[in-house]
């Protein structure tokens, strides 16, 4: 027995309390305990040994440390707890410093405090195991309260404690406290510790003084992962994606390898800038790494693919977690919404709610996002109601993706009330009910909320501007928008080219065409696609081919394979019945490859959206539908409609031309929704691409002859079409 590593020659300092004759406490509790058998076999042996000094030079640190060790739940602890308070010796501060920190890596904060309590005289050991506890587990505010009380004790700190201060000063965050903490790193004479530096710099980095965070780690001596690390996080956290992948450059040349962390960040920093072709390449760092199922990086990886609009490869990733966590789920609903897969995303939010998981502000307004691409009305009212039991009803930043998800559904009223019952109005809310009046050609309402914007302080911001200017466009306010185009520098916004797209087009439409140009030929920065795109569709409307085609040129030379502005130009030419230089263009465009987009509408019936392209017969009631299409034809007919033979872009004869206007998407859309739906249905259609003046001067007379009110999104706005009346009021 001598030889064993659990004996030793000197004494115990606490045998001497000990008697010679006692029942060990492990015949009655071996069977609770979770131990190695050979550790009570061995003090068995030991107390049945007839010599009691072999007993008292047995090495009680070691055995009830290794007891401790070996737990593997926090009943082996308080059993352990309990025999140290039985033998007398719970003021042994080396086991109870172990105790505390086991405590803490079960996840037993509040047990690792109630016997640290216990402890009277703490040395630094065991406040650095208190306060690593509170900064693991983020309780910051906790790890400080007790890094001050460690101070007020006289205690002095080591290398480790430091570390987990500093974190817990930026989690909270406390750039003061921690601004302290760094000047006591130079008194105790920590400047040289590369452990304490790497928590100084990221300390640093986590209060946004990224600045600060550099001049640290230039003045390291020693870099290892970490330090380089914390550097890279710390720009990839702050907003400068391109100065981490720097970093990451410098530290490969410097032949340190990265860890998980690391890489976490660099893609992160290539998902920001969104190149997919160098974050691909660290992706497959991370399988020679062997590190593909990291959580964090699985994380990362479904959020880059999923941004950069690969969301089949981010699906697949998403699949291999088993329990994804918030993250993960947010960075998949994110990605469905922002690269035109709605409808996945709706449904991904609605698996998500139905495993009961909690979401967050960020969940939410993508999952509101989605549904205003879907522009489901029946679905929008769904979110509404779900938010509204939610703990995200008074979230500002939820209230005013509704309230845009609502104008985008083609209800701006609904829009209003969840304005209405919004309590904190900030500037994004108050624009985005702006907006919404603009989607909708409600001019006089959107200027009158935004005096009432100014009245209740809030100043106005650059899209604020935007949807006031749209608003006067789509409702032929010219004066009104030109007034408040001017008046943006009053609030120090420099107009952007949406701005000045934005007067152009409202002066364009309303026939001030010289004056658009000559607006154009003053503005401060160069006209972009969006400035000359609003002339050229000016020129479109008002027939004015010689200014259409110097438009025309201008966005050719900046984008010379955008469909859309050749077929511009074309419908242009088509509006003046200039034929030949109609097939100038259709061959033009057929020689650079490029073929107009075909147009379809899109409309809402019990919750779900049919779709129709022009003269479509591929839908299940073909039959219904075209006679339906028919009985409308006559019964517009009878009323007097004579359609608008400029409205078709091909040069056909009468009757040819008289079967396509009534194919029409929209009109084949009307008539499945008059035969899906009970009188009185309110019909909501959305086309891709503009409404033409034939379908709109119809369909204000359809309105009226079947008593129903329709809505109808093109490609520019919103159309309410009730009792033969239009609310754009044939301005668009």
């Amino acid at each position: 027995m001598a030889s064993s590593p659990l004996l030793t020659k000197i004494s115990h300092p606490f045998s001497s309390i000990y008697p010679t004759k006692f029942t060990p406490f492990y015949l009655a509790t071996e069977q609770s305990f979770k131990f190695p058998s050979t550790l009570f076999n061995f003090v068995k042996h030991l107390s049945s040994n007839d010599n009691p000094t072999i007993f008292h030079n047995f090495n009680f640190d070691s055995f009830y440390a290794n007891l401790i060790d070996n737990s593997s739940h926090k009943i082996n602890l308080t059993q352990v707890h309990a025999k140290l308070l039985l033998l007398g010796i719970q003021q042994n501060g080396f086991l109870v410093s172990k105790l505390v920190n086991a405590a803490v890596n079960f996840g037993e904060i509040s047990y690792a405090r109630k016997v640290f309590d216990k402890f009277p005289d703490p040395d630094v050991f065991l406040w650095n195991a208190i306060i690593r506890g509170y900064s693991k587990y983020n309780l910051f505010a906790s790890a400080v309260e007790m890094y001050s009380r460690m101070q007020v004790l006289w205690v002095s700190p080591d290398g480790y404690t430091l570390p987990h201060v500093l974190k817990a000063c930026g989690g909270i965050p406390s750039f003061r406290m921690g601004q302290q903490v760094h000047g006591q790193i130079f008194r105790f004479g920590f400047e040289k510790d590369v452990f304490v530096q790497n928590g100084v710099v990221a300390f640093y980095a986590k209060c946004g003084k990224i600045a600060s965070a550099k001049v640290v780690f230039d003045r390291l001596e020693i870099r290892n992962v970490v330090s380089w690390t914390s550097m890279i996080s710390g720009y990839a956290q702050n907003g400068q994606p391109i100065e981490a992948l720097r970093v990451f450059d410098e530290m490969r040349s410097t032949g340190v390898m990265p860890d998980w962390i690391a890489l976490v960040s660099v893609i992160r920093a290539h998902t920001d800038v969104e190149d997919l072709e160098h974050g691909k390449s660290i992706h497959s760092c991370v399988i020679k790494m062997g590190l593909e199922l990291e959580p964090d990086l699985l994380i990362a990886l479904t959020a880059m693919y999923a941004k950069c609009g690969q969301v089949m490869v981010a699906r697949s990733f998403f699949n291999l977690v088993k329990v994804p966590n918030l993250i993960l789920w947010n960075a998949m609903i994110s990605g469905y919404a922002k690269n035109g897969y709605a409808e996945e995303a709706v449904k991904l939010f609605r698996d998500m709610i139905a495993h009961n998981i909690k979401t967050d502000s960020i969940t939410a307004r993508s999952a509101v996002l989605a549904c205003a691409q879907v522009g489901s009305f029946d679905l929008a009212r769904w979110m509404d109601n779900y938010i509204s039991k939610s703990e995200h009803k008074d979230d500002v930043f939820v209230n005013s993706a509704l309230i845009d998800m609502f104008a985008k559904c083609g209800n701006v009223d609904m829009a209003r009330m969840v304005f209405n019952r919004t309590l904190d109005k900030d500037v994004v809310v108050w624009s985005s009910m702006i907006v919404g009046y603009g989607l909708h050609g409600r001019g006089r309402e959107a200027l009158d909320l935004y005096h009432l914007m100014k009245q209740s302080g809030v100043s106005p911001n650059a899209v604020t501007f935007l949807g006031l200017l749209t608003a006067c466009n789509h409702s032929g306010l010219v004066e009104d928008g030109w007034q408040l185009f001017h008046c943006m520098k009053d609030y120090g916004i420099e107009p952007r080219h949406q701005h000045y797209a934005c007067l152009v087009d409202l002066l364009g439409c309303s026939g001030y065409l010289d004056q658009a140009y000559d607006f154009i030929m003053n503005m401060p920065i160069e006209p972009g696609v969006s400035v000359w795109g609003a002339l050229l569709s000016a020129c479109k409307i008002h027939r004015h081919v010689t200014l259409g085609e110097y438009a025309a040129e201008r966005l050719f030379s900046l984008e010379s394979y955008n469909t859309g502005h050749y077929v511009q130009l074309s419908n242009l030419y088509a509006s003046a019945r200039m034929w030949d230089r109609v097939a100038k263009i259709r061959v033009l465009m057929r020689d650079k490859g490029l073929s107009k987009d075909l147009g379809y509408s899109l409309i809402e019936i019990n919750g779900k959206l049919e779709a129709f392209r022009v003269g479509d017969k591929s839908h299940p009631r073909p039959k219904e539908i075209f006679e339906e299409l028919e009985s409308l034809e006559r019964r517009l007919k009878q009323a007097g409609f004579v359609p608008d033979r400029n409205s078709s872009l091909h040069d056909l004869n009468e009757e040819e031309m008289e079967e396509t206007l009534c194919n029409h998407s929209e009109r084949l859309a009307i008539a499945f929704g008059l035969i899906s739906t009970a009188q009185g249905t309110a019909l909501r259609i959305t086309k891709n691409l503009r409404a033409c003046i034939n379908c709109h001067s119809a369909t204000k007379l359809i309105s009226k002859l079947v008593n129903r009110e329709i809505i109808v999104r093109d490609a520019n706005r919103f159309h309410h079409f009730k009792d033969g009346v239009c609310s754009c009021g044939d301005y668009w």
